[in-house]
């Protein structure tokens, strides 16, 4: 059979464009199909601008704290539109790159929206009709979009999730966010920088449910207790109304008057109008295509990638999982490793993780070991005045290998990629120990943290 294409990636965010472009790199002739801006969730209305708009909280919060450096400043003023604009020139410079770099590679952009009608044909529905293409090979990459729960109705203004919040197009002085994940905190760290008051409202028993408990915990301490932020805890917001004021009826009884609401309550699949049921393929209730580790689904030919699939809703995961899934395309059978994988909240401080957590390494079985260093005692630290941080790692006391590792302090989206590298190739505290850190940085906690584990499991030798 003669194809149209040797691969179509239906979905041209980090995802799709990360697996075109390793295709062409192959030599397979590669369309990428987008009904609407290249680039996705990330770089249009995630990732990307809320990055800007969270490097301008930071400035912000540095000059704050500017006298304890001994830095005199007068009074802080910013203009809103202004970091709006900001934050809309570096999507527009970043989505152009991303273009130009597909152009330049040769690889053909299909505007419109994609559906399968097999696993080798899509068809394509654009403002002129629709086209129908084949492809040797198929990978979706259609992404996620943010999750509404019931009884909560949104107008994008007054009610609205990140998709409008990295807008900035007004700053509400009592702003409720519905939702303590990454995208909560993100957003709570830029508008109390900006002025808000802001209320956190948490469905589950605990803040930051996701997150390792002793870096919640310390967490808590820094980003929410000194600002502006109240908690509910245990607490569903069953009924949101826009207007102004914003209502938001609790499960608690409580009502609650706000001039906004943010809804950061996760995010769910982009995958329902692809035509997949009637190839057979059940993506269940959660809409989640399901994959093996060669990001292979059930359908010959036919391949997911990115939040679509579920796994890790990141976009440099997407990115992992395109290459991978072009690699055995080309016959290269290659496997994900998703416990390598790092993720990082770019609140002020950061966090960072990469693996196991301490309750998920003991529900794995392992005989599990951890330290805590501190921020509070690494030079580099105390005379940068941001002591406030700690590492945690967890590891396997039986072997040593390192399952996890949870930073919380100044530059941990940089200082988790050492310990990323180190569970990639399955290394134990015994050998990290024994590595070089330059004096004086940050990354010092790591190899403190490093050498505390070692010496644990010579102690517990020794004793046994």
């Amino acid at each position: 059979m003669s194809f149209d294409y040797d691969l179509i990636i239906i979905g041209a965010g980090v995802g799709g464009h990360g697996a075109a472009l390793h295709a062409v790199e192959c030599g397979l002739k590669t369309a990428i199909i987008e009904s609407a801006e290249l680039g996705g969730t990330c770089i249009n209305r995630g990732c990307i601008p809320s990055k800007a708009l969270l490097a301008v909280a930071g400035r912000l919060r540095e000059l704050q704290h500017s006298a304890e450096l001994g830095i005199q400043v007068g009074s802080i003023q910013f203009d809103r539109g202004a970091i709006a604009a900001h934050a809309a020139r570096v999507v527009e410079k970043i989505r152009s790159d991303m273009t130009r770099s597909l152009e330049k590679l040769g690889v053909t952009i299909l505007r419109g929206q994609g559906k399968l009608l097999s696993g080798q044909t899509v068809e394509v529905q654009g403002a002129s009709g629709s086209q129908t293409y084949t492809a040797q090979n198929v990978i979706i990459a259609t992404g996620s979009q943010p999750f509404i729960p019931p009884g909560i109705q949104t107008d994008g203004k007054t009610v609205f999730t990140s998709d409008e919040a990295v807008r900035l197009e007004w700053i509400p002085a009592k702003l409720a966010i519905i939702g303590s994940g990454y995208i909560g905190q993100e957003f709570a760290d830029v508008y109390t920088a900006l002025g808000s008051e802001v209320i956190l409202i948490e469905a589950l028993d605990t803040l930051m449910p996701a997150f390792d408990p002793d870096i919640a915990r310390l967490a808590q301490r820094v980003l929410i207790k000194p600002r502006p932020i109240q908690t509910r805890v245990g607490v569903l917001a069953k009924q949101v109304i826009p207007g102004k004021p914003v209502t938001l009826h609790l499960s608690t009884g409580e009502t609650l008057a706000v001039d906004g609401c943010l809804v950061a309550a996760g995010r769910i699949p982009v995958a329902r109008e692809l035509g997949l049921a009637e190839l057979g393929i059940d993506i269940g209730k959660r809409g989640f295509i399901p994959v093996d580790s060669r990001m292979a689904t059930d359908l010959p030919h036919l391949w997911a990638i990115g939040d679509v699939t579920g796994k890790m809703m990141l976009a440099h995961t997407a990115a992992a999982q395109g290459i991978v899934a072009v690699e055995n395309i080309c016959g290269r059978t290659t496997y994900m490793d998703y416990l390598s994988i790092p993720a990082a909240v770019f609140t002020h401080p950061e966090m960072g993780f990469v693996g196991l957590t301490e309750p998920q390494a003991k529900e794995e079985g392992y005989s599990v070991g951890t330290v805590r260093t501190y921020f509070g005692g690494n030079s580099k630290a105390i005379a940068s005045g941001e002591t406030d941080g700690m590492v945690k790692l967890v590891f396997d006391k039986a072997t040593g290998q390192l399952l996890g590792s949870h930073i919380f302090g100044a530059h941990a989206a940089d200082l988790i990629h050492e310990a990323a590298q180190a569970i990639a190739r399955r290394a134990s505290v015994q050998e990290l120990a024994t590595l070089v850190h330059v004096h004086p940085t940050l990354a010092e906690t790591l190899d403190e943290a490093y050498k505390r584990a070692a010496h644990s499991l010579v102690n517990s030798s020794v004793e046994s």
